[in-house]
């Protein structure tokens, strides 16, 4: 599993001025507590050792000791304000803090002292993804790239940050690289999945949760990705399946009932939308858009005051969406509460709603 990283690989990697083949087996191998505890003894008696110390600190974040991580690459940067590699380790560990800006500073730092290390590039990307600027992202994992080796991380997070862009295309070539040098990743199939899904090959994007299903077949995310390729296609009892799945998987989450409840809806089965909304409210009563859909299958079976009541729980939520103004609306026109229904016309009209202004000419002199 990425998650649009190789994070835990990199903060893994030890200093190379260094050769302490111990330490270093000891840090791979994840014995984070044992590297940690010789270094500091060692330390005792060179304290003024930055090699000693950036490994210390490599072991600290694995111990997810991050701020004693960053103490150690402090003290090895004041003997070296030169040390690529304490400024790379020092900003995965304000990354782990998700001080992703300061985290940016010191990559930029590496970068300027060891221009070569395709890490660090991998590194500054994920901080750059994760304060949205997508398009420096994208530049540091093509260099990663550039520098090499390629391998399939690299082009599965680029491929990531150019979905994130709506480069779709280009992001189904990265994962197609990705996937040709790694093959047994269920992550790569979903994530190229959700690529086909926004270019709208439902049939392609179904293919690829196939295979992410078959390599890991206990996340509900797949089933529920799943379910919503196969919905584009209309294809609602297929998608009725994997959204069961996905409840079976995960009962807790609130979007699966929703998912469920739209596809119940789009079956003509309100009674069964209306409870999956409930449930789902029941799980996050902050989503407007739980309110919203339970209110749609409620004005279907023509209980108007219940749909009332969920339009106004959806707007005290979230007060800016024209679409609920109108839709609230036009139930209030059906309960024939025309006064009430062209006060959220003209509502919905003030914040954008080009259909409102049909409604107000038709039902408000």
């Amino acid at each position: 599993m990425k998650q649009l990283a190789v994070f835990f690989f990199l903060i893994t990697t030890v200093v190379y001025g260094q050769d302490i083949p111990g330490l270093r087996k000891k840090i791979n191998s994840g014995d984070f507590a044992a590297a940690n505890a010789e270094l500091t003894n060692v330390l005792r008696n060179d304290h003024r050792n930055k090699e000693l110390l950036a490994l210390r600190g490599q072991a600290r974040i694995g111990l997810e000791d991050f701020y004693g991580a960053i103490g150690d690459f402090n003290l090895a940067l004041e003997l070296d304000s030169t040390f690529a590699e304490a400024y790379n380790h020092r900003g995965l560990a304000k990354s782990a803090l998700e001080d992703f800006e300061a985290a940016i500073l010191d990559f930029d730092k590496a970068i300027k002292f060891d221009p070569k290390n395709a890490d660090t590039y991998t590194n500054r990307g994920l901080a750059l993804y994760n304060v949205e600027d997508f398009q420096a992202a994208s530049f540091d994992f093509s260099k990663a790239l550039e520098l090499g080796p390629a391998d399939a991380d690299k082009y599965f997070n680029r491929g990531v940050v150019r979905a994130e862009m709506g480069e779709f295309v280009s992001a189904v070539d990265d994962f197609n690289k990705a996937i040709e040098l790694d093959k047994t990743d269920a992550t790569l199939y979903n994530y190229r999945g959700v690529a086909f899904y926004n270019l709208s090959n439902f049939d392609e994007a179904i293919a690829n949760y196939d295979q992410a299903i078959k390599l890991d077949p206990n996340d509900p995310v797949k089933f529920e990705n799943r379910g919503l390729a196969k919905s584009g296609k209309n294809d609602f009892k297929g998608a009725l399946e994997d959204f069961n799945k996905a409840i079976e998987l995960n009962p807790e989450d609130p979007d699966g009932y929703n998912l469920r409840g739209v596809i119940k809806f789009n079956l003509e089965d309100h009674d069964g939308a209306i409870a999956d909304y409930t449930k789902a409210i029941e799980l996050d009563d902050t989503n407007p858009l739980y309110y919203d859909n339970r209110a749609l299958s409620r004005t279907e079976k023509e209980d108007f005051a219940g749909a009332v009541e969920d339009y106004t729980s959806s707007i005290e939520l979230y007060p800016h969406d024209p679409e609920t103004y109108y839709q609230r609306g036009l139930v209030k026109v059906a309960m024939n509460n025309k006064y009430d229904a062209c006060l959220d016309f003209r509502k919905a009209e003030e914040l954008g709603s080009t259909e409102a202004k049909a409604m107000i000419k038709k039902n408000c002199k």
